[in-house]
């Protein structure tokens, strides 16, 4: 066995261009065996960024064969799956990218700690944020809790060029055991809507190195007239490809910079939404319980609603509201939601329908293929008014005279609503095919009347609101 073999532990950070732990692992000429482990966290996963993690592993794996590479599949702990394959390799040294999710943080702490008392190298490296969270902090050394005095604090960073795309990783003497990805199926829980989401997905670095060259090219100039309209086109759709690092920040933080000094009107939009994903991380770092409690303390006790009847027909797109429909369709049929129809469909759940933004949140993770922790908590929590730099809660978003503003062609109901159409959409067709059989909706069947008078809705909130307030 080589004296010089490295272990890359990949996670979520499938690419060569702008990869530190992988430049790092392939510093020096060292033999390079990429693994990525299927551990408890996966198992977690709700259904669709499960299949989608899936996918992202098996392109990558065809990526690095064409290299000259593997990548080397192992289930189990990532501790006890690091030492053996150490055993096995000669390996002196691991690198991996770092997570901060709560979970992550203390499962490669342990990883790093047992790894160090074995003599094994054990080094982390930025690569999934532009900023570590806690290199940002205020004037008194504290974290950010408000947006805009956070963007301003590193709108004018240096952030260190992107590094060069790995080209070449030299393959080990002999390649340790693999098991198969066909027998994890990542893919199971997705059932028949893996079909239907694959038509939508974008899956690879190459796939998000042309969805930013056609934004940059085609949107970024109108982005902040045209993002919020859903029907537009006017959005990235990176936040798919951010998920499963196939790009990383920094190359789109440098792309987006050059357009705003070239003079693009929407560039600097473009960075601000790419730092609010950076905020939602620095949060979620610092405040780890953000995607399970309240932050304003004072929201607790709230006469929300826990799962109930009404949410059912909210989760199935048939709440006779046409913007909240289309817009639970499109994540059934995509994979993904626009944001402005995320704030429209958490709104009716958490106002309207009196449901705990925390239901929404965990059905958002079921479904969604760009499922974000950080950034899924803070968006529920920001539209239920509990959260950090949150809306007030009497901001309750009125989904008809929202679609009348976003949508007046009605291009996006029409793309994921069947019912009443004569020549309905593909889109709107597959809603039919993605959704599990047990939901018994057929194209043929009427579409439904409103759950709720939007007024009547409204007021019933406020006056929850009002009570709370008022005896809290």
């Amino acid at each position: 066995m080589s004296a010089d073999v490295t272990l890359l532990w990949l996670r979520r950070d499938f690419r060569f261009y702008d990869h530190p732990a992988m430049v790092a692992a392939c510093a020096n000429g060292a033999e390079v065996i990429p693994v990525f482990i299927y551990d408890d966290q996966i198992d977690t996963l709700g259904a669709a960024p499960k299949w989608r993690l899936g996918e992202a592993v098996g392109h990558f794996a065809k990526a690095l064969a064409e290299k000259g590479s593997r990548l080397i599949l192992r289930k189990g702990d990532p501790l006890v799956v690091l030492r053996d394959l150490v055993r096995e390799s000669g390996a002196r040294a691991v690198h991996w990218s770092r997570a901060y999710d709560p979970a992550s943080i203390t499962r490669d702490a342990g990883v790093k700690a047992g790894l160090k008392s074995d003599g094994i190298d054990a080094i982390s490296h930025p690569g999934h944020l532009l900023f570590e969270p806690w290199s940002v902090q205020t004037g008194k050394g504290d974290p950010y809790k408000v947006y805009s005095p956070y963007w301003r604090a590193v709108k004018g960073r240096d952030i260190g060029d992107p590094l060069r795309a790995v080209s070449e990783l030299r393959a080990p003497t002999h390649w340790p055991n693999s098991e198969n990805l066909s027998d994890w199926r990542l893919g199971s829980a997705m059932n028949r809507g893996a079909q239907v989401v694959a038509k939508y997905a974008h899956i690879g670095e190459a796939r998000a190195q042309d969805r930013l060259a056609s934004f940059l090219r085609d949107h970024v100039g109108h982005y902040k007239e045209q993002r919020d309209f859903p029907a537009s086109g006017a959005t990235s759709g990176l936040s798919e490809n951010l998920t499963y690092g196939e790009i990383s920040p920094r190359a789109i933080w440098h792309a987006g910079w050059r357009h705003l000094q070239e003079g693009a009107a929407g560039a600097e939009h473009f960075l601000k939404e790419l730092v609010w994903r950076e905020f939602a991380w620095h949060l979620l770092y610092h405040f780890p319980d953000l995607a399970e409690a309240n932050w304003r303390k004072e929201w607790n006790g709230f006469s929300w609603r826990p799962d109930n009847a009404d949410a059912e027909s909210w989760r199935r797109g048939m709440t006779g509201e046409p913007f909240v429909d289309a817009a639970m369709r499109e994540m059934y049929v995509t994979g993904t939601m626009h944001n402005r129809a995320r704030m429209i469909v958490a709104s009716y759940l958490s106002k309207h329908l009196m449901t705990d933004w925390r239901v929404g949140r965990r059905w958002f993770e079921e479904c969604l293929i760009d499922w974000d922790p950080a950034s899924n908590a803070m968006g529920w929590q920001w539209v239920a008014g509990s959260g950090p730099d949150a809306a007030p809660y009497f901001r309750v978003f009125n989904p008809e005279t929202q679609l009348g503003k976003f949508d007046k062609s009605n291009s996006y109901r029409a793309k994921f609503i069947f019912e009443g159409q004569s020549s309905p959409s593909q889109s709107a067709r597959d809603f039919f095919a993605a959704i599990p059989r047990s939901w018994g909706l057929a194209p043929e069947q009427p579409y439904p009347a409103p759950m709720i008078g939007l007024k009547a809705g409204r007021e019933r909130a406020l006056a929850a609101y009002h009570k709370h307030r008022d005896t809290d």
